[in-house]
């Protein structure tokens, strides 16, 4: 079972191997919890598991190899792969290397996601013992993530629908002297109520006209009149994430609140207006850092990708020459310094089409709104 047909993986299968042809490559190896998934369907909470790994061999020519600890094989069987091979893991001297190094026999050039956001996830000591030495695919896989499929894309409307439903309800669910944390919980039952699946992502923050930063877990601070409450969620739905956040102020929005808030809205419609084919993330991040002007936060980029996870390539920074094409998932997420030591921030969800940017997010309304 998987949260797409067959054919969308084999697709995706295809795509690999014609650029794997081009690239001489002859198989690439995926040990990570987003590309095992991508390029077989399979999706389980069991990664959380650190102590088993996972293999997923895509060949240059011919169907994936999967190499799995037992646990998981009748879920990978269910998925389009039909050469899966497993052991009883963990195992104390030989937790699946022997039997990966037998799938790998035969191919030249292996291919691994080397680069930014990669990871290794078997032990430095097993991957030793293997005996492989991997080229570099990192751009390989992330040129194939860049542009979704529309079944993809269909996943990511509908889980930003789910968000955007459940931010229209602040007006019920947030009120003046309720505990920050208390927020977060009620934002995260209410996700669940309109229909996520997983709610792995909720940070925030709020203090009077912005907040200090939007990283750190909820204390039990009431929430004032006068403050401004910032939520950001990451939920999924069938692997595929939102990303996106609303502010409110509670009882009363100040004039430096609003202006700030204003401010913001119309970084994110600079950035709307650039965010189009031919286009580069350069230029979108440098529409928004114009209409920012001297209220930039000073955040290095000012949006990225998005799709299987919360934060993808690319980002939209100074530095990011990548042309935007038809089909890539982006957020906008402008931020500006409001005082010493205050910030606000916003971010919207857009699909790139042939005619420019498509909200998948319910746009922001231009003004703060005031609740409680």
């Amino acid at each position: 079972m998987t949260d797409f047909p067959p054919a969308e993986y084999e697709a995706r299968v295809t795509r690999a191997q014609g650029a794997m042809a081009a690239a001489g490559m002859d198989a690439l190896l995926m040990m990570t919890e987003v590309e095992v998934r991508y390029f077989s369907g399979f999706r389980t909470a069991f990664w959380q598991s650190s102590t088993r790994p996972w293999f997923l061999i895509v060949p240059r020519i011919g169907a994936p190899v999967a190499v799995v600890p037992e646990i998981g094989e009748a879920l990978m069987r269910s998925t389009w792969v039909r050469d899966v091979r497993v052991w009883s893991s963990p195992h104390p001297s030989d937790d699946g290397v022997s039997l990966l190094r037998d799938a790998l026999a035969g191919f030249g050039v292996v291919g691994m996601p080397m680069g930014r956001a990669s990871a290794l996830r078997m032990s430095m000591l097993d991957f030793r013992r293997l005996g492989v030495e991997p080229v570099d695919a990192s751009a390989l896989v992330w040129n194939l993530r860049f542009v979704k499929s529309a079944a993809e894309i269909e996943a990511m409307a509908a889980i930003c629908a789910v968000g955007s439903r459940a931010f229209a309800r602040a007006g019920s669910l947030f009120s003046g002297g309720m505990a920050l944390d208390a927020a977060f919980r009620a934002f995260r039952i209410a996700l669940l109520e309109e229909g996520a699946e997983e709610v792995p992502y909720v940070v925030g923050g709020a203090g009077a006209d912005g907040y200090g930063d939007v990283i750190s877990p909820p204390g039990a601070t009431a929430l004032r009149r006068g403050d401004v409450l910032m939520l950001d969620t990451g939920a999924s739905l069938r692997g595929y994430f939102c990303d996106f956040d609303r502010n409110f102020a509670i009882g009363h929005a100040s004039d430096t609140a609003k202006r700030a808030y204003r401010t913001l809205w119309e970084a994110t419609e600079a950035g709307l207006s650039a965010a189009r084919p031919g286009r580069t993330c350069s230029e979108v991040h440098a529409a928004m850092t114009a209409a920012l002007g001297d209220a930039d936060g000073g955040i290095g980029r000012l949006g990225h990708g998005l799709g299987t996870e919360l934060t993808e390539e690319p980002s939209l920074a100074a530095f990011e020459d990548r042309v935007l094409v038809p089909g890539m998932v982006l957020t906008l997420e402008p931020s500006i310094g409001v005082g010493p030591g205050t910030m606000m921030v916003t971010e919207e969800n857009i699909v790139v089409t042939e005619d420019g940017p498509r909200l998948l997010t319910e746009r922001a309304a231009p003004e703060l709104p005031v609740i409680g």
